[in-house]
């Protein structure tokens, strides 16, 4: 819409007769060439949203990484999954999910604190190398349900049921659904049961074959293509009427 304004505003300028000013207006770019440079916006912006999601990737993998260290490797335990929660305590808070050397699946809540400047440059920069600490610990059997509340809203909170209910506050929609399909997995291959589920659509809980992620290069590879289309159209003669 905005290439074809452009363009009728090229061709009909603003001095025209009042006859034709009515008629429409007839952009002098083809039709194609339009298409390929609106297809050209999309597949850059799409582009740039995989970039985002790539940097959020490795700031999300330095925390993993840090937080295993610090944290689970000196205990045995191997981080397997993790999720940034809400609490009324102040600094960050994850919740975590670890796997011991007995092949016992832990849930845990980590809170983090800004401990000291970091020697590392990369470090300092993704605002690691903090303290951290378990405040609370379950274990997998002990989980009887997840409940997600509300399958139907984009609501970021879960509860787990204990012995009591703990109330979780993620930070994101998709944040919990991470840790559900985690969850699950880990209990059927881990304790050999299901664990139950309650209230989670289970379109997310469990994707079908249908989605794959083609990833950076192919991405850049559509830019690409509809760039040279553009070139080639942009070198045909426009009939002229």
């Amino acid at each position: 819409f905005i290439l074809q304004s452009i363009a009728c505003d090229k061709g009909g300028g603003r001095g025209g007769r009042k006859e034709e000013e009515n008629k429409p207006c007839k952009p002098d770019l083809p039709h194609e060439i339009i298409s390929s440079l609106t297809l050209i916006f999309l597949s850059l912006t799409r582009t740039s949203k995989y970039f985002l999601s790539i940097f959020l990737a490795e700031m999300s993998s330095l925390l993993r990484e840090e937080m295993d260290r610090v944290l689970f490797r000196p205990e045995g335990q191997t981080l397997a999954e993790f999720i940034e929660i809400e609490e009324q305590q102040q600094g960050r808070h994850f919740l975590c999910v670890s796997i011991t050397k007995e092949k016992e699946v832990q849930i845990s809540v980590i809170h983090c604190k800004r401990n000291k400047p970091s020697g590392s440059k990369k470090l300092q920069h993704s605002g690691l190398e903090d303290s951290y600490e378990r405040t609370e610990i379950w274990a997998l059997t002990d989980l009887l349900v997840l409940d997600g509340r509300d399958p139907d809203k984009d609501d970021p909170c879960f509860l787990m049921h204990f012995n009591s209910v703990r109330f979780i506050k993620a930070v994101s929609c998709a944040a919990k659904y991470t840790l559900a399909r985690c969850l699950l997995s880990l209990s059927k291959k881990h304790n050999h049961t299901n664990l139950k589920l309650t209230n989670f659509d289970w379109t997310y809980i469990q994707p079908t074959g249908m989605y794959s992620d083609r990833g950076d290069c192919v991405v850049l590879a559509q830019v690409c293509f509809y760039a040279f289309n553009l070139v080639c159209l942009s070198l045909c003669p426009v009939p002229l009427e």
